[in-house]
């Protein structure tokens, strides 16, 4: 008999779920409050990166999603979701931090990250500060169009046979129904109808933690919020996505407060974006310009032409990260049937077809598409747990 998969969550994790899963031969079915895309998924800047990640669990199923992101771009089509093989380049501001960053590169080159330490900067990106002692070329490094690229996924999920189903009421779970044995045997909506499930997968990005709860199985999924300015379209200025080696730090930080460092990438339209930003303070979605002018001050810094660009807009969303700053992927050992992928921070674009094939291999008992359950147990729930089976 075909399993029954309900996927809530229709961002770019979600869109992947689906996608695996249905490449499986389950009979799914994705739910969201919203349309495609709408949430987290929206507010990234598409970032597919090996260059930011410790050696260890994240770095792992980075590395596999970057292969299946180009295994994804030949059946779908690049252009689709357009996939950049840009390449990253990190740059230091000393000899101090160059030294740090070089060796920081040497171990994730020892987990098969491949790097290349460059001395000349300028000759790979011609309109940076002069004065910048260094860096590391990441060529793995690429970008995407994050809705697009949700959009293209769920679109092949629904060929192979998945269905999809949104609005704030017909795409609203609110809790989960369950046997005899406490396994799940379905959702139920807000317009109070039950679909039927053998698991459902907790996808839901920043709203995970709440989704968990409603399933009986709540999870530590919290927001942390960026944002991210966009100037003007230009010609081709920024080859590369460029960034200071201060931001590895403060993606691994847990800190409450406001941190920023500098970001800076083009796309495919002309425009630059320019990060990142990171503060937890809850879903409050004020536009705060003294965070956009810091940003752009580090830019500016970083290169000195942007000076003389417009932005045109600035834009906010929320993260949503765990304490430990790993993804919680897999199944919750409370209830189950129940499946989570979300938590992925900044993250989640990058790591999304790594999940998704995760997802499925917890699903089918077995590894899928190069994912290995017995792999990636760093990343399980049961992390959260206390011997209990209660949260810590």
């Amino acid at each position: 008999m075909t399993s029954k998969v309900v996927v809530v969550g229709a961002g770019v994790v979600g869109a992947a779920c689906a996608f695996h899963a249905a490449s499986a031969g389950m009979d799914v079915t994705v739910v969201d409050r919203g349309p495609v895309g709408a949430g987290t998924t929206s507010r990234g800047e598409g970032n597919i990166l090996l260059s930011d990640k410790e050696p260890g669990p994240e770095l792992d199923l980075a590395r596999l999603s970057r292969t299946l992101w180009d295994e994804a771009g030949e059946e779908l089509g690049p252009d689709t979701f357009e996939l950049e093989s840009k390449g990253g380049l990190v740059v230091a501001s000393g000899a101090e931090g160059l030294e740090a960053l070089r060796e920081f590169a040497a171990r994730q080159e020892a987990a098969g990250v491949r790097t290349e330490p460059v001395d000349r900067v300028r000759d790979l990106e011609p309109h940076l500060a002069p004065g910048i002692p260094g860096g590391v070329h990441y060529p793995q490094d690429a970008q995407v169009q994050p809705v697009l690229a949700a959009a293209a996924l769920l679109r092949a999920a629904v060929r192979r046979g998945a269905h999809f189903r949104t609005g704030e009421v017909t795409g609203e779970v609110t809790g989960a129904v369950t046997g005899r044995d406490g396994r799940i045997t379905g959702v139920r909506t807000a317009v109070g109808d039950v679909l039927p499930a053998d698991a459902v997968v907790n996808a839901a990005g920043t709203w995970g933690g709440e989704v968990g709860r409603r399933l009986g199985a709540p999870v530590e999924v919290l927001p942390r919020r960026g944002f991210v300015l966009v100037t003007e379209p230009l010609p081709p200025m920024v080859r590369h996505k460029v960034y200071s080696a201060d931001y590895v730090a403060n993606v691994a930080s847990s800190d409450a407060g406001l941190e920023t460092s500098c970001v800076v990438e083009g796309t495919r339209g002309g425009t630059i974006l320019i990060g990142a930003s990171r503060e937890r303070v809850g879903f409050d979605r004020a536009m705060n310009t003294a965070v956009v002018a810091r940003l752009a001050a580090q830019a500016c810094a970083l290169f000195p032409f942007l000076r003389g660009v417009h932005l045109i807009r600035a834009y906010r969303g929320f993260r949503p990260y765990c304490p430990d700053h790993l993804p919680v992927v897999g199944p919750d050992p409370r209830v189950p049937g129940v499946v989570h992928a979300c938590g992925h921070e900044g993250a989640g674009i990058g790591l999304a077809p790594a999940t998704g094939a995760l997802v499925t291999a917890h699903l089918l008992g077995r590894p899928w598409r190069g994912a290995d359950p017995a792999a990636h147990t760093a990343l399980l729930p049961d992390r959260f747990l206390t011997p209990g089976g209660a949260p810590e």
